[in-house]
């Protein structure tokens, strides 16, 4: 069974905590990490932007990434949200295999 780490930043706490535990809620994810960015810069509509953001990790399967990105962009304020997948091709085969059983099936 493949798995996939999900990186997505939000502009806020508030949005992180309700993106992370509504998807470990509905399963489609088994864990999700959330870590404060002292500052972020990028290039939006021209300008350099400086922000602090919250980084999500989100491990699910990659057979959900699909619901994954679908439940991050109905629920994230950005117009477009930074959601990038990262196949996982090593990881403690015990902690694999709980991801696994914590997440839905697709």
């Amino acid at each position: 069974m493949a798995m996939m780490l999900v990186l997505n930043t939000c502009p806020d706490k508030k949005t992180a905590n309700k993106i992370a535990e509504s998807l470990v809620q509905k399963k489609l994810a088994a864990c999700v990490s959330i870590v404060a960015l002292d500052r972020s810069l990028y290039r939006w509509r021209g300008r350099i932007v400086q922000a602090k953001e919250w980084l999500l990790l989100i491990k699910t399967k990659a057979s959900l990434y699909g619901r994954v990105e679908a439940h991050i962009k109905a629920n994230h304020p950005h117009e477009t949200p930074e959601i990038i997948g990262f196949s996982i091709k090593k990881g403690d085969k015990r902690y694999l295999a709980w991801v696994g059983k914590n997440t839905a099936m697709p």
